[in-house]
């Protein structure tokens, strides 16, 4: 009976090694990730707006949706 109880000792030490290793790799690829979307999105800024280009910029949605609409707002209602 000893050997059963030292057997499940030896499997719960191995999965919760197993779990702290695992956990370590899912980490590393996460923060991977996280710096590739961070550069990508630090990429776009500036190639988008950098040197002046904002000043050229169109936005296709401008004026099209106004925060106050008074067609929408009316004054008395």
């Amino acid at each position: 009976m000893t050997s059963i109880w030292l057997l499940l000792s030896d499997l719960f030490k191995w999965s919760f090694g197993f779990f702290d290793f695992a956990g370590n790799i899912l980490n590393w690829i996460l923060f991977i990730a996280a710096c590739v979307l961070f550069v990508y999105w630090c990429y776009v800024l500036v190639s988008t707006l950098g040197g002046d280009k904002d000043k050229t910029y169109y936005s296709p949605t401008e004026g099209k949706h106004p925060y106050y609409d008074p067609k929408i707002m009316k004054k008395g209602e």
